[in-house]
């Protein structure tokens, strides 16, 4: 069989099947009586040998190997395929997600293009200061691939390059929010913590509803930066969290700070101010009640102030002190305004 027969009935090119003799793998053994080469049925058998180990991804080296070494192992060959393809089919779903990446930045030019790619493979990079700094860089009317802001956001253990995460998906103004509350149903609690803080940035209702929703989970962390992140948006809902922070000494400045911004603009300081002389009659250690002490300097009101006058001449007389102190600013600021 002619080299041009061959390459009709096999779908191989007639240059492949040259490639093929110049490298001994399959060559025409035949010849005509014109002293032309031919194919024997052998040398078609071995052709179809070739061509099915090729579509195994085998190297020609490796088929070459396969047909003709009487020790070569085809476990070992198909394990190391599949070690390649696995690799491959790795490599082709990472170029996949980058290109969804792209697709979902919607972008109008080549520039936004190239621009979001090199935001991705910058977020790639093992130095946080890289990821910050493309972070940061990018221009503020430019149409961000919020998706991968979001992934990155979710897994970045650098707070700096965390910070400019959330920033950036803050300029949103809650395009991620959906893949956000989905970090919130991870098993894993630092997705949770890192999906909070996130949502945190992000000034929408949207991210109200979720903040809220994060009241109730299992990680004190999580159920901390969404009180705070609420308090400062004016919600109540927040006030019990809020007090059992200031009251086991956690972020406990900052919990005091919120309370004090949320009674200045609820009816609930006298409220608040009530659970905290609770707990000042009730706990016995001088931590807590200090810190009570101290927040009560954030709690605007007369009953706030009432509470301070009692402390100022309380037995404990690092407590008294810090009540007076708290007192005597109180009043001083009161006549600078007043004047």
């Amino acid at each position: 069989m002619s080299i041009g027969e061959v390459s009709r009935r096999s779908g191989v090119s007639t240059r492949m099947l040259r490639h093929y003799d110049a490298l001994g793998l399959v060559t025409p053994s035949d010849r005509t009586s014109g002293g032309y080469r031919e194919y024997s049925a052998d040398d078609i058998r071995r052709l179809f040998h070739v061509e099915s180990l090729r579509t195994l991804g085998l190297t020609l080296d490796e088929v070459r190997r396969a047909l003709d070494e009487p020790g070569f192992a085809p476990a070992d060959l198909v394990g190391d395929l599949i070690r390649h393809t696995r690799q491959r089919i790795a490599a082709e779903e990472e170029l996949l997600a980058k290109l969804e990446h792209v697709d979902s930045a919607a972008p109008a030019e080549w520039d936004d293009v190239l621009r979001t790619v090199a935001l991705l493979r910058a977020l790639e990079s093992e130095s946080g200061a890289r990821r910050q700094q493309a972070i940061l860089s990018q221009d503020g009317k430019a149409t961000l691939p919020v998706e991968a802001l979001v992934e990155a956001a979710l897994s970045e253990d650098d707070p700096n390059v965390a910070g400019a995460l959330q920033w950036s998906l803050a300029r949103t103004g809650g395009q991620g929010l959906a893949d956000l509350a989905a970090g919130l149903d991870s098993e894993v609690v630092d997705v949770r913590r890192r999906a909070i803080s996130a949502i945190s940035a992000v000034r929408a209702a949207e991210a109200t509803v979720l903040l809220r929703r994060a009241l109730d989970d299992s990680d004190a962390t999580v159920r901390e930066r969404a009180a705070l992140a609420l308090g400062s948006r004016g919600s109540t809902d927040s006030m019990p969290i809020l007090l059992g922070m200031v009251f086991g000494g956690r972020s406990d400045v900052e919990a005091a700070e919120v309370l004090g911004l949320l009674a200045a603009v609820s009816p609930m300081a006298d409220d608040v101010v009530e659970v905290m002389q609770d707990k000042l009659d009730s706990a016995d250690d001088a931590a807590t009640r200090l810190r009570i002490t101290q927040a009560l300097a954030e709690i605007p009101g007369s009953a706030a102030r009432r509470a301070l006058d009692r402390l100022a001449r309380d037995t404990d007389r690092t407590i008294a002190a810090t009540a007076a102190a708290i007192v005597h600013t109180l009043d001083r600021r009161r006549r600078h305004h007043r004047f």
